[in-house]
């Protein structure tokens, strides 16, 4: 058996270990938020890994069970005051008042684990009231849909440019069914009464004209995906923005 070490930003971090998967990882670490160590089977096809991921560092291991080993550092975890997060092997029950999610970390973004989808949760504890109409937009791995309906929400919208994670959030059958690909431009005016994006600080100024449209009157708009570097950045693109919230490096605002 042997690793690559691979370097990337925690934007790209979840894509990358979703290709990782593809190409048939056995287990996957991630180091810290800016390194993942991906292990892989002797007849994996070194050169053609190290092509296909310059710049990363190749070590042999030692021969143990690494799928056990990773998935043995991914524990239950609580977040906010109403979730309970379970890796999908697990079958430990939800402490009472909590909503069990479980959840398949490296699928796409959005396991729970990144402090912009805790800060994303949090925040919908208290905005989203039963009967209201979400939108998660860059659904990722539908984590945030799933809660919205945890939550009580009414009809809720799932989109992600990317086919491949509208899929897999779409093969969970707790999955809202309301799911496309495609991005905010494509939904009506004035459909939610809540909307959530966990993106990019560039995507939601960009989207932030489309955001503010389906917002229906006296809605709310949660942002995140945001490091406090991005902090100014976002609050020149976003108008009425009345609360910030933070965790660690990260940040959500409130409009």
């Amino acid at each position: 058996m042997f690793s690559l070490e691979i370097e990337c930003g925690p934007e790209d971090r979840d894509f990358l270990i979703a290709e990782l998967w593809e190409h048939g990882s056995a287990g996957i670490v991630e180091l810290d938020s800016q390194r993942v160590r991906a292990f892989f089977e002797e007849d994996a096809g070194r050169d053609e890994l190290l092509s296909m991921f310059p710049g990363s560092r190749l070590r042999t291991e030692e021969e143990r069970d690494w799928v056990q080993a990773a998935r043995e550092l991914l524990q239950p975890m609580e977040v906010g005051s109403r979730f309970y997060l379970v890796p999908a092997w697990r079958d430990d029950p939800a402490p009472a008042g909590r909503f069990r999610i479980a959840v398949n970390p490296g699928l796409a973004f959005g396991t729970g684990v990144h402090e912009s989808t805790q800060l994303c949760m949090e925040a919908m504890e208290q905005y989203l009231k039963p009967g209201m109409t979400v939108l998660d937009v860059g659904t990722g791995s539908g984590i945030l849909a799933r809660a919205a309906k945890l939550l009580g929400a009414g009809k809720i919208y799932a989109c992600d440019i990317d086919h491949v994670a509208v899929k897999i959030a779409g093969s969970n059958p707790e999955s809202p069914k309301y799911r496309f690909v495609g991005s905010v431009d494509a939904v009506a005016s004035g459909v939610a009464d809540l909307i959530v994006a966990n993106i990019t600080p560039e995507v939601i100024a960009k989207l932030v004209k489309d955001l503010m449209r389906v917002r229906k009157d006296g809605g709310v708009l949660l942002a995140s995906g945001l490091e406090l570097q991005d902090l100014d950045f976002v609050k020149s693109a976003i108008p009425g923005i009345r609360e910030v919230r933070q965790k660690g490096n990260w940040a959500l605002v409130v409009a």
